[in-house]
Order: C-alpha cells, then sequence, then structure tokens
C-alpha cells in the first residue's frame, strides 16, 4: 500500500475532508473523549503490545482519553503475565504506570481521570513540558522504569515539539518508540489552522525531520504510515533502533 500512489492521494483527499469535520473529536476511549482517530488507536496498541512498556509518558492531557487508552492496555500486559506466571495483579499499586504532562489541567478533567477505574495507573504534572523543571520530574520518574514509550501530543509549533523531542525522546528504550503526533498539519491546508500558531511549515512532521538530522539513534518506522494510510501521525512513529 505504500507504494500505491492513488490510494495514498485518496486518502490524503480523505483526510483534508475529514478533518474540516472535526472528526478525531468524534471517539472515547472507556467513557473518556480521547481526541485521536481510530486508526492510530489500533496501531498504538499493536506498539505497546509489541514493546511492552512500563512506563507510558504522554505531553498533552486534554480530556485524558489518551491516558485512559495508555493505562488499560498496560493493565491487560500485567493481565496477560499475571496468567503465564500464575501471578496476582495487584489494582491499586500497579508497577506499569502512565505519567501525563499538560500545562494546564482543567479541574473537571482531573477529576473525571482521577474517579476512573484506570486511575490508579495514573499520575499527572501540570505545567509546561519543554519547562526545565518539568523536564527533570519526568526524568525523575522515569529512573524508576526500564522498558518506556513516549507520546508527543501538545502544542505542535516547531520550537516546542523539537524542544519536547530533545528532552523526552531519549528517554524511549531501545526498540521502543517516541511517537509524534498531529504531524498531519503539514498536509493539510493552512486554511484549517486559522487560530492556531502552527500550520504547514511550522509543526510536528517538520521537527521530527529537524530532529532526525542529529539524532540517527531513532528513525521513522514507515511500516505503521504504509498499513494505516489514514493517521495523524505520519512520520511521526519513531522508532528507537540503538
Amino acid at each position: 500500500m505504500g507504494e500505491n500512489s492513488e490510494l495514498i492521494l485518496c486518502s490524503l483527499d480523505w483526510l483534508k475532508k475529514a478533518n474540516f469535520a472535526k472528526y478525531s473529536y468524534h471517539f472515547e476511549w472507556l467513557g473518556r473523549p480521547i481526541i485521536q482517530y481510530p486508526q492510530d488507536m489500533v496501531a498504538f496498541q499493536e506498539v505497546v503490545w509489541d514493546v511492552k512498556p512500563d512506563l507510558i509518558i504522554e505531553t498533552g492531557i486534554a480530556h485524558g482519553g489518551s491516558l485512559i487508552l495508555s493505562a488499560s492496555l498496560l493493565a491487560m500486559l500485567d493481565y496477560c503475565d499475571a496468567v503465564e506466571t500464575g501471578g496476582v495483579v495487584d489494582p491499586k499499586n500497579p508497577k506499569r504506570r502512565v505519567l501525563g504532562v499538560d500545562i494546564d489541567i482543567r479541574e473537571h478533567n482531573r477529576a473525571a481521570i482521577e474517579a476512573h477505574p484506570m486511575s490508579s495507573r495514573i499520575d499527572m504534572i501540570q505545567g509546561s513540558s519543554i519547562d526545565s523543571a518539568i523536564i527533570s520530574q519526568v526524568h525523575e520518574a522515569a529512573q524508576k522504569h526500564e522498558k518506556i514509550l513516549v507520546c508527543l501530543d501538545s502544542n505542535h509549533t516547531h520550537d516546542h515539539v523539537l524542544a519536547e523531542l530533545n528532552a523526552y525522546a531519549s528517554l524511549a528504550s531501545k526498540g521502543s518508540y517516541c511517537v509524534v503526533f498531529d504531524t498531519v498539519i503539514e498536509d493539510l491546508p493552512a486554511e484549517m489552522f486559522p487560530d492556531r500558531p502552527w500550520g504547514p511549515g511550522d509543526n510536528a512532521k517538520t521537527a521530527v525531520h529537524e530532529f532526525l538530522k542529529s539524532n540517527p539513534q531513532f528513525e521513522i518506522d514507515k511500516t505503521i504510515d504504509h498499513k494505516l494510510q489514514i493517521s495523524v501521525a505520519p512520520d511521526g512513529w519513531l522508532k528507537r533502533i540503538c
């Protein structure tokens, strides 16, 4: 499919039309709005199953759907481990955890996340993801874990995403991923972002390609792009290879 130019163009045309309808805002995960494409959610669970992380770091929380998705996938990993080993999962003190960072965790969203059955796996930090004090807190939390997966989905400007990549990508374990969402902004018309500081030429994808110039330990996993076709993260599935 990655070599099918007609399919690629059709998918891009669909993306443009769907974005005008705010397609990503139509979905929830276990009761919380997730603001993601179902296609990316499926790809994400494939990555989590393959990597089997014990920590998922996410920048950008919004309504918390993505945190809940990550937490539920980690819960299933723990369940599978228990089945294989004959052990027991302690739902109140799980070892596999999710750490979310957001500059503004609104009180109603925090309350809903903390009231969710997956909340025991979730830690949240309020503050700018590129503030040095926040970066230090995240790195300190990461020291307690061995397999780490990173997801960047906050401010989508070039400078902000590049700063996030420089701050957090190195935390991704070898064989794991740093997933950069909303790289699709580069492929969409500028008029889709009239009230945003990002757009074509200044976005997550431009930051990814700038980052890769000096970080050869990462490469774009094109197999994910090719099979998805429809995704908010083209060129954003960065696999750590060394």
